[in-house]
């Protein structure tokens, strides 16, 4: 990140007031796609997708070097599964020398995967492989994530609705729909605000290219063909907000579940807790931890010039100074609205360390101290 593009992102979240980012898209007829590397600065992407949350399609020049694109795919364009089956087989398997991919400097800023690095123990990468005709439903992405996704073979058809328009389709009880193809969200009865809804954006995604799924955007994606694709899940600076109000949507849906215990419960709030990390994946002590790990590893950066790559294991590609610097405000930010909630004052933080309002006023001292950087 230069500072140009580092002053302009603050001053887009300066203007939003504490509003959620991303929450107010314009009507969109299409999604951009871009078509040649060589034209398309990360400053580019930053500016035009990532900060309004909008989505876009790189075309397959952005993907044609890797090695999956080769590999796993036959030369009439399908899966090569005798290919991996002999390679990959039940094993997991180092294939770093195979080249498979290289992460695009766009999505280089990956809080989520950075963080699970460091604990060795999970991450939000994966590949998906399906035939002709299989499809995931209606969903938006885990913790209100980013997401990108390549085809190596095949084709998708993606359909998009931009946030909040999903409130649009849901039936008489609050459900969501499973499949916004269906003929039965037609039913005027059952959905009775269906009207209020545009159209999905559509999109066909051919061999690979490259989607950018923005923040808390609903979607559902069909295979049109035998289909290989490898997707990440990614959070950072810019959608941090985001997922913070995604988990305070997922506790207040525990609490209503149990409500009805809550004066008889012993420890009711922990158990709250509790409960939210079983459905969620996380809870809020896991949250601040999350957000300690990747403060202290800017906070290193910024004091010692110290590479994210040698603290932890984890690599983080084309970090610089003015990247974590933003960093660092965005997470004091979001620090400063957690400190302040009154379900986080409840949680045993005795063992945290440094203790959250410790860890806000290094971020404070920080940024303060890099306002001219």
């Amino acid at each position: 990140m230069d500072r140009d593009t580092r002053v302009f992102a603050e001053s887009h979240f300066r203007g939003l007031r504490g509003r959620l980012p991303g929450r107010v898209c314009p009507k969109l007829d299409r999604v951009d796609f871009i078509e040649k590397p060589d034209a398309f600065s990360y400053a580019d992407f930053f500016k035009g997708y990532l900060l309004p949350n909008l989505p876009c399609v790189f075309s397959s020049a952005f993907t044609e070097d890797w090695g999956s694109r080769r590999l796993w795919v036959t030369p009439g364009g399908k899966p090569n599964f005798d290919y991996l089956l002999q390679n990959y087989g039940e094993e997991r398997k180092d294939s770093s020398a195979e080249d498979v991919f290289t992460l695009p400097v766009y999505f280089s800023s990956d809080w989520l995967n950075e963080y699970w690095d460091v604990l060795d123990v999970d991450d939000y990468r994966f590949v998906y492989m399906g035939p002709s005709g299989t499809w995931s439903p209606f969903h938006a992405d885990i913790f209100r994530s980013f997401s990108w996704s390549v085809n190596i073979c095949g084709r998708k058809k993606w359909f998009f609705f931009p946030p909040g328009q999903e409130e649009f389709l849901r039936d008489s009880r609050g459900g969501l729909p499973y499949d916004v193809t269906s003929p039965t969200l037609l039913d005027g009865h059952l959905h009775a605000r269906l009207d209020l809804c545009n159209p999905p954006l559509e999109v066909t995604q051919e061999a690979g290219e490259m989607v950018f799924v923005p923040s808390g955007w609903h979607h559902q994606v069909h295979n049109l063909e035998d289909t290989i694709s490898i997707n990440h899940n990614w959070v950072n600076g810019c959608n941090l907000a985001n997922m913070w109000h995604f988990l305070q949507q997922e506790l207040c849906a525990v609490q209503r579940e149990i409500i009805e215990w809550r004066d008889t419960m012993s420890d009711w709030h922990r158990h709250c807790q509790v409960m939210m990390k079983s459905c969620s994946g996380i809870n809020f002590k896991d949250f601040y931890h999350f957000l300690k790990v990747i403060a202290e590893r800017r906070l290193r950066f910024l004091a010692e010039g110290v590479d994210p790559g040698q603290v932890g294991g984890s690599k983080v590609c084309g970090l610089g100074p003015q990247q974590a610097a933003f960093d660092v405000g965005r997470i004091a930010e979001v620090l400063e609205c957690v400190v302040a909630h009154a379900d986080f004052q409840r949680v045993d933080t005795s063992a945290f360390s440094p203790q959250p309002e410790e860890l806000l006023q290094q971020l404070e001292e920080v940024m303060a101290a890099t306002v001219s950087l």
